[in-house]
């Protein structure tokens, strides 16, 4: 070992590439930081079309941007947005590409309400601004309905109240009950099919939506977006009877009328039917009522008409009209020939007018006629067909007198290429090339032997 380098104390130089350095730092700060929880307020928003979310995380003093990938992201019960306190869990890594460092959020929670609460809220924004809580759209119930459909869990208590009330109220009333999940995973989606089988089936009047009472998750299923669009699109008026008479969820909003309870949606449902029987049984005893008014009053008309003095003297009256059909009866029949006598003598007059019109004589007036102008015409057509055919002669004259095929009798000869071109030159052809010559009559085939110059 040389003395030189024994007294170089200088560190050996390392160069890292930049991605070196950051797949380092990576390693590094996802080694050290695998899994925390911070809290801060959400800013710079921005949902991809990939589902992915990014945003930045921010407190007093400083920021860091987060990413939430889509899987974790359809988990989340609240929508992300600017302004909201949150506490996130997640691991810290690094974005290789740009060198920064960024929070992987694998759950979020809202600072303060919980997050079906505020999930609630967000969603109930949401559906009131698209007009989906409206009185204006919302459909009036049946009068009489002939069949109800019932949406709810065929072994909870729910059922079991609706059922008490219809069998109590109206016996005889047709109930089709589609059993669904009331909570848990997949809840919502059996009440969309729900819905969607009745819409279909087009044999209920009205649909009963209910379940009995439970905590907000237990009753998250009706408070789920799917579900409350399928009631607003719902052609069969639907009625909500969800959890306790305090217990209010999106489907309530957006159902054509929302029942405290199970029950009483029962008890809405048959009020409107048994309200009409009501107001049947009211209108039969006013219109008993007015019958026998009507009937009384009727009876002191007859019997006023029975003292009037009109009636003394029905007889005289009726005599009188005879006696006034007789004497109308007799001048319609003086009318009556008089009218036939003036169209007798009309028809008389018309008779000796048709007889003294000679038709005969008519017509052959008229065929003298005809005769001397088709006549005529012959005439006229022979002098234009002489007219004509002198110059046509005399043109055809011209034209044979000009006319090439004429010297071809004189012994004269035409001769053509192989393409049919007249030829006029020996320099159109050459020796050994095949030419046509058309005599007066017939056509020789011919090849050229020898070319002289004239």
């Amino acid at each position: 070992m040389s003395q030189s380098s024994l007294f170089d104390l200088a560190p050996e130089r390392r160069v890292w590439k930049v991605s070196e350095l950051n797949e380092r730092m990576g390693d590094l700060i996802e080694g050290a930081f695998p899994d925390v929880w911070i809290e801060g307020e959400v800013s710079n928003y921005r949902p991809a079309q990939s589902g992915h979310l990014y945003f930045t995380l921010k407190d007093a003093r400083s920021q860091i941007r987060c990413v939430c990938f889509r899987d974790q992201a359809r988990l989340l019960k609240f929508r992300p947005e600017d302004g909201l306190h949150v506490t996130v869990r997640g691991s810290l890594g690094v974005y290789e590409p740009r060198g920064e460092y960024q929070v992987y959020v694998r759950l979020m929670e809202p600072v303060g309400a919980g997050a079906l609460q505020l999930a609630f809220e967000q969603l109930k924004k949401q559906l009131q601004e698209e007009g989906l809580f409206d009185a204006a759209r919302k459909k009036a119930l049946p009068v009489l309905p002939r069949c109800i459909g019932v949406v709810t869990s065929p072994t909870g208590a729910a059922i079991r109240d609706i059922l008490r009330v219809l069998k109590r109220r109206f016996a005889n009333v047709q109930v089709q009950i589609y059993p669904v999940k009331v909570q848990g995973e997949g809840a919502a989606a059996e009440v969309v099919a729900a819905l969607g089988h009745f819409n279909r089936a087009k044999f209920a009047d009205v649909v009963i939506v209910a379940r009995g009472g439970g905590s907000l998750e237990d009753l998250w299923a009706f408070n789920e977006e799917i579900v409350a669009r399928a009631i607003a699109a719902s052609e069969v008026p639907v009625i909500t009877g969800i959890g306790h008479e305090t217990d209010f969820t999106i489907a309530d909003f957006v159902a054509d009328l929302r029942a405290p309870t199970p029950s009483a949606a029962a008890e809405i449902v048959v009020q409107s039917r048994q309200e009409f029987e009501r107001h049947i049984a009211a209108c039969a005893r006013d219109l008993v009522k007015e019958m026998r008014y009507f009937l009384s009053e009727r009876r002191h008309h007859v019997r006023d008409l029975q003292t009037h003095r009109g009636f003394r003297q029905l007889e005289l009256l009726v005599r009188r009209r005879h006696q006034q059909l007789d004497e109308l009866s007799s001048s319609l029949g003086v009318i009556l020939r008089l009218r036939i006598a003036t169209a007798h003598q009309r028809m008389t007059r018309a008779g000796a007018q048709i007889l003294s019109f000679d038709l005969r004589a008519r017509a052959s007036l008229l065929r003298r006629r005809i005769e001397q102008q088709a006549e005529s015409l012959r005439a006229a057509v022979d002098r234009t067909l002489i007219a004509k055919r002198h110059p046509f002669e005399k043109l055809k004259l011209q034209l044979d007198e000009r006319s090439p095929l004429n010297l071809l009798e004189r012994g004269y000869s035409i001769a053509y290429d192989a393409s049919g071109k007249v030829l006029r030159s020996t320099d159109q052809v050459a020796v050994g090339d095949g030419i046509s010559v058309r005599l007066a009559k017939g056509l020789l085939d011919a090849a050229v032997r020898k070319k002289r110059e004239t």
